[in-house]
């Protein structure tokens, strides 16, 4: 009897495996005292993250977050979205060929919704400015922001934690070590600054006077940006802000509810900004050498009628991509010819 043996060479080749690319998606929020980016998979888990400071300078900041953030990502991740929000959100959008341009009101809400399916109430404090955002059943129906005075925001803190010698970051131990906080009048930077110096020359510590501070941010914020507003649990704490434990406590006093604070709060928005470019924006590569690029900013007005519009455009290596400011198409197509006639 024959007896046929298998091709053992053949049998033991392992199989080829083709691994697709891990699909990721970019968020960047960029605003006037910090830059923010963060990229997500399609499970919301943040494969990478920068915060650093804006500096005056969104295009340069926005640059050295995609150098801060590249070398986190592993080589089978392919960023194939990109999403951007904040005060620049039009320019790094030009720049970064973003699929998805947002406010933040609608970034911070998708990007906590995603988390905290459950939240009714938004507390966002940043560098500069501040938010409040009212969500029923998954939905905001409500907000308001403070832009024009930076008492009740993180440059406040910073300012008086200049003048006090105490590094910003401590704030939060040194509040909760209080055991009278002292009255600050927080509604003016000025008067505050005058405030903390009279209680500090008529004795008071400094544990009592940084827990007046967070109790006066927290008395601004509610009473200006959350006047009016009907405040429920559960409630996030978001921004820069939210990671100082004294402000925390002091709006948990405040309102009666309990505080979370997400360990991400203060990406919120890239994040939120990134999960809007997955759902809703055209995958395309992303490639992170945007970075190596030179990048110009022009301006002026349109002339072209008595509205005269105030155009701004952006240039890349010398050309034309994208511009902004006016209310019909002649001014900027005017550009555009302009452009193409110095180009050729």
């Amino acid at each position: 009897m024959s007896v046929t043996t298998p091709d053992t060479d053949q049998s033991t080749q392992p199989m080829e495996v083709i691994r697709l690319p891990r699909r990721a998606f970019l968020g960047v929020d960029i605003g006037s005292i910090s830059t923010k980016a963060a990229v997500i998979d399609a499970e919301n888990n943040v494969l990478a993250a920068s915060y650093l400071w804006t500096e005056g300078d969104p295009i340069g900041a926005v640059k050295r977050v995609l150098a801060e953030i590249e070398p986190q990502l592993d080589e089978a991740v392919e960023v194939v979205s990109v999403g951007t929000t904040g005060s620049a959100r039009e320019l790094i959008g030009a720049v970064l060929g973003a699929q998805v341009v947002k406010n933040e009101i609608t970034a911070h809400a998708m990007g906590t919704l995603a988390y905290h399916p459950d939240c009714h109430t938004i507390f966002e404090i940043g560098g500069q400015d501040s938010k409040i955002i009212i969500l029923r059943d998954g939905i905001p129906v409500d907000y308001a922001m403070n832009t024009l005075c930076a008492a009740g925001t993180g440059s406040f803190l910073s300012s008086q934690a200049r003048r006090l010698n105490i590094p910003v970051e401590d704030f939060g131990d040194y509040a909760l070590r209080s055991k009278r906080p002292s009255k600050i009048a927080g509604r003016c930077t000025v008067f505050a600054e005058s405030d903390l110096v009279h209680k500090a020359q008529i004795g008071h510590s400094k544990e009592d006077i940084i827990a007046g501070l967070c109790n006066a941010i927290v008395g601004n914020y509610l009473n200006n940006v959350g006047k009016g507003k009907e405040i429920e649990a559960p409630v996030v704490f978001q921004g820069g802000v939210s990671k100082n434990v004294g402000v925390v406590k002091a709006f948990a006093e405040a309102t009666g509810h309990e505080i979370g604070v997400d360990d991400n709060g203060h990406l919120m928005g890239a994040i939120g900004v990134a999960i809007i470019a997955r759902e809703g924006g055209e995958e395309a590569r992303f490639e992170f050498d945007v970075r190596d690029m030179n990048f110009e900013t022009r301006g002026g007005e349109c002339g072209g009628c008595p509205n005269d519009c105030e155009l701004v455009y952006v240039m890349r290596d010398g050309e034309f991509i994208d511009g902004w400011g006016n209310r019909c198409a002649k001014g900027m197509e005017r550009v555009k010819g302009e452009q193409a006639r110095v180009g050729t």
